[in-house]
C-alpha cells in the first residue's frame, strides 16, 4: 500500500535506496508541480527526474522528466499458437531476428523499412516535429524505424499460463528522439539560467506552457511518442511474421501497446493536467497494460484498477536495483547462463549482457505485490526465447 514520504510525494515502493528518495523529494518539491508526485513500485535513481515517476504539472512540462527515450515502452501480441505448435528447438528463430530487426546501440537497417509511409500518414494526421531535421537525422530516423536498440530493451517469445503463445517486446523512440530530448533539455537549462531561476537540480528546467519554447516541444515530443509506437507496432508485425513462418502457422489474436516515457493531457480532480509518467504506463479502469520483470523472468499483462492517488498509473517494469558497471563486478557470465537455462537466447553474447542479469533488478514479484491497488493480473508470462542487443 502506498505511504507518503513526503508532504507532496507518495511511494508504491517498498525497496527505495536514500538517494532515490532524495531525489523523488526534489521533484516533488518543484512549484510546477500540481499536487503529489506518484512514485510508482520499481522507482529507481534516475537523470534529474526519477524513474518510476508519475508527476502532474498544470502549465509546464520538464523534459528531463520525460526523458531522453520519449516514447519508450512496450508492445505485446497474443497469437493463435500453443507451446506445442512451436519447434522443437528455437533457435531458427532467433536466427531469423538476427537477420530482419536489428539490436543494439546505433544499429539500423541497411535501408529504409516503412518509415516514409509511416511519416506521411502521421502528418496527414496532424504529427509533425518542429525540428527541421539534418539529412543524417533524417536518414537515421529512417533506418532506424523498425529496430530494437540496447540497455534493457529487447523482444522475447513467451508462453502464458494455458501455454499460448507471445510475443513481448521493448523499445522507444531510439536515435532521433534521443537527439530530440537532449536539444529540449539543454534549451530548458539555458531559459532556467536566464530568468535567474534557482532549482535544486538543474536537470528539473521546465518550459511554461504558452511559450514558442513550450510549444516547439511540445511537437517534437508528439512526434516521437508517435514514432516510438510505431517502431514498436513495425518491429512487432515483423516478429510475429518470422515467428510464423519458422513455425508454418499462426495469427496474432490480440495486441497490447503501451507508452511508459511520454507526458499526455489529462482531466483529474477536475483539473486539465499534464501528466508525465517517467517509467510508468497509464493504468485506467480497464486499460490494458504490460509490466516486464527482467532477462529470464516474467512478465505481466495486467488491467488498471484506476487509482487516483496513483493519477491513475502503475510500474513499468522491475526497476533497477544496481548501476550496470556494479552488476558487471558483481555476477558472472555463468551466474548468467545459468538463470538463461532452457531458454534460447544470445548465449555467444553472455559478456555483453552481463548488466541486464535479473539480479541488477528488484524482484518483479515484490513490485507487483507492491502495486496490487493498482492493477490486476490478466496475464503472466514466462520466456522461452530472448532476443536483445549489446550497448
Amino acid at each position: 500500500m502506498p505511504e507518503w514520504l513526503a508532504d507532496r510525494l507518495l511511494s508504491w515502493a517498498s525497496e527505495l535506496d536514500p538517494e532515490t528518495r532524495a531525489q523523488a523529494e526534489r521533484l516533488a518539491r518543484l512549484p510546477v508541480v500540481a499536487g503529489h508526485v506518484a512514485l510508482m513500485a520499481d522507482a529507481h535513481l534516475g537523470k534529474g527526474s526519477t524513474v518510476g515517476a508519475v508527476i502532474p504539472t498544470e502549465s509546464a512540462i520538464l523534459p528531463s522528466a520525460v526523458g531522453v527515450d520519449i516514447g519508450c515502452g512496450m508492445c505485446a501480441l497474443r497469437t493463435d499458437l500453443r507451446a506445442g505448435d512451436l519447434p522443437d528447438r528455437l533457435d531458427p528463430v532467433l536466427d531469423e531476428y538476427e537477420r530482419h530487426i536489428p539490436a543494439g546501440l546505433g544499429q539500423g537497417h541497411e535501408q529504409e523499412q516503412d518509415f516514409g509511409a509511416w511519416n506521411a500518414a502521421a502528418r496527414r494526421r496532424g504529427v509533425a516535429p518542429h525540428t527541421s531535421f539534418s539529412s543524417d537525422q533524417q536518414r537515421r530516423a529512417a533506418r532506424q524505424f523498425g529496430t530494437l536498440g540496447s540497455g534493457n530493451h529487447f523482444l522475447e517469445v513467451c508462453l502464458d499460463e494455458a501455454d499460448r503463445v507471445w510475443i513481448v517486446l521493448h523499445s522507444g523512440s531510439r536515435g532521433i528522439g534521443n537527439q530530440l530530448a537532449q536539444a529540449h533539455i539543454d534549451r530548458a537549462k539555458a531559459g532556467m539560467r536566464a530568468a535567474m531561476v534557482q532549482l535544486e537540480d538543474p536537470d528539473l528546467a521546465y518550459f511554461t506552457q504558452g511559450t514558442p519554447q513550450f510549444d516547439a516541444y511540445m511537437a517534437d515530443l508528439l512526434w516521437a511518442q508517435e514514432y516510438a509506437f510505431g517502431n514498436r507496432e513495425r518491429m512487432a508485425n515483423v516478429a510475429a511474421e518470422r515467428l510464423f513462418a519458422v513455425a508454418g502457422t499462426g495469427n496474432v489474436v490480440e495486441t497490447v501497446n503501451c507508452h511508459h516515457n511520454y507526458t499526455a493531457r489529462e482531466r483529474h480532480q477536475g483539473r486539465d493536467l499534464w501528466i508525465t509518467r517517467k517509467g510508468a504506463i497509464r493504468a485506467c479502469h480497464g486499460d490494458l497494460g504490460i509490466i516486464p520483470g527482467s532477462m529470464g523472468t516474467a512478465t505481466y499483462i495486467v488491467r488498471g484498477l484506476g487509482s487516483e492517488d496513483a493519477w491513475t498509473s502503475c510500474s513499468h517494469g522491475a526497476g533497477r536495483r544496481m548501476s550496470r558497471n556494479r552488476a558487471r563486478k558483481t555476477f558472472t557470465v555463468a551466474d548468467l547462463e545459468r538463470l538463461m537455462a532452457g531458454k534460447t537466447w544470445r548465449s555467444r553474447m553472455a559478456g555483453k549482457l552481463l548488466d541486464e542479469i535479473p539480479g541488477a533488478y528488484k524482484d518483479i514479484e515484490t513490485v507487483m505485490r507492491d502495486q496490487r491497488d493498482l492493477v490486476e493480473t490478466v496475464h503472466t508470462l514466462r520466456q522461452v526465447l530472448n532476443y536483445k542487443g549489446s550497448n
